[in-house]
């Protein structure tokens, strides 16, 4: 794992990227063929992704 970011900017930065991976996993998914484990990893992404901003943000106080 890498150092952690502090910057600011490179917080944006990188829940941006995590953000357009994360749209381009819906984007892909066919809703017919969606099983129970997919929709349980986006569940996970997005709770990484909130986790990781919470963290960003307790990191500014």
């Amino acid at each position: 794992m890498g150092s952690p970011i502090k910057d600011q900017n490179t917080q944006v930065v990188f829940l941006k990227h995590r953000l357009n991976a994360f749209m381009d996993l819906l984007d892909a998914i066919d809703p017919e063929q969606a099983e129970l484990e997919d929709i349980d990893r986006m569940i996970a992404i997005v709770e990484e992704m909130d986790a990781k901003c919470r963290e960003f943000n307790n990191r500014d106080k």
